[in-house]
């Protein structure tokens, strides 16, 4: 009887049992037991393939600890989508310890999932001993200034992952410093997204010096920020630096024509830029007038596509445009057009007609 006794107290239970056989099916259903979550037939259909995308479909975090007590022995998903579903950070640090022992998932999007800063300590800790992720979205999850600390000390010990997002989050100037010095040591990212914050003139201004020192940034999306005068002005002395960089997009971030003359200075001697969006800032067309001759003083530039579609812009400027495409043929110029001309030539069709 004892002995019969002493067996059943060291015999586990149903739920806390690994089923037999191979992972699959059996696995996954066996983990929604233990976390009492519903199983997701997508899940069940797709987890043969080397792609799993679940969106917008509530999961919340015990669904979300389910599946990644599945994929922690998962050897064919490569591509993890999880966006919008509501993981929170109890959910993210779940996904972020499977991907310590997951060496096969290399694209991650945990997108709109309110991870706040306990998911941002939970992947960050992940960063730090993950080597397989290249592919890194976490736009949309609320992360602040006290959440950017933890990024920040990701992305200075983390050099796989070639692209992250983090736009539409509130990141302001005290996470600008942070990541701005981070940006500055990383050896790995190749594609940077923070469009939709917080930045202002300072947080601009460390950004833009972390890019500044920064070798290996090839896109940076700093769109619809609050980058001001003073943060253009500080991207165009990053620019007469910085020799990596290909794409760089500051629309929407307030610059006026100061801002616009001051960040053309940059473009006068940077020669690795192709493509540079600036629209939607006020800088109306002398400010545009001041970034299109900044490229013709540069024979060494290699833009070719210069976006300005949102600001009107006059006849001098209109006129160097013709001569700056007999200089650069293959440059692709888009701006808001010259209201007067284009009046004149209404004018002029409806005399006809």
């Amino acid at each position: 009887m004892a002995a019969a006794g002493g067996s059943g107290a060291d015999t586990e239970s149903d739920d806390e049992r690994e089923p037999e056989g191979p992972p699959g099916e059996s696995w996954y259903l066996a983990a929604c037991q233990r976390y009492g979550a519903t199983p997701i037939s997508h899940v069940l259909r797709h987890m043969a393939g080397p792609e799993l995308t679940v969106r917008h479909r509530g999961l919340g975090p015990q669904c979300a600890k389910a599946l990644a007590l599945y994929l922690m022995v998962n050897t064919s998903i490569i591509k993890l989508n999880l966006s919008d579903n509501w993981l929170q950070g109890e959910g993210a640090a779940a996904i972020a310890e499977m991907l310590k022992e997951n060496c096969y998932i290399s694209a991650v999007d945990l997108s709109d999932n309110k991870l706040g800063v306990e998911g941002a300590k939970a992947f960050s800790a992940m960063l730090l001993e993950n080597t397989t992720i290249v592919s890194l979205q976490l736009s949309g999850n609320e992360f602040d200034d006290h959440a950017a600390k933890y990024l920040a000390d990701a992305l200075k010990a983390n050099n796989k992952v070639e692209i992250l997002d983090l736009s539409y989050n509130m990141l302001g100037d005290k996470a600008g410093e942070v990541l701005g010095m981070a940006i500055a040591e990383n050896m790995g990212l190749k594609e940077l997204k923070i469009s939709w914050n917080h930045f202002c003139s300072q947080g601009a201004a460390a950004l833009a010096k972390g890019l500044g020192a920064n070798i290996y940034l090839k896109v940076l999306d700093v769109s619809y920020n609050g980058f001001d005068n003073s943060g253009a002005a500080a991207l165009g002395e990053a620019l007469k630096t910085n020799n990596v960089l290909e794409e760089l997009n500051i629309s929407n971030n307030r610059i006026s024509v100061e801002g616009a003359l001051r960040f053309a200075l940059g473009l006068k001697e940077n020669k690795t830029l192709k493509n540079l969006n600036m629209t939607r800032n006020p800088m109306q067309s002398e400010g545009c007038f001041g970034v299109l001759k900044a490229l013709q003083a540069n024979s060494d530039t290699s833009v070719e596509i210069l976006d300005l579609p949102d600001i009107p812009v006059n006849k001098e400027f209109a006129d160097l445009c013709d001569a700056v495409k007999i200089l650069y043929p293959n440059l692709l110029i888009r701006h808001g057009g010259n209201t007067m001309l284009q009046r004149k030539r209404q004018s002029k069709v409806e005399l006809q007609a």
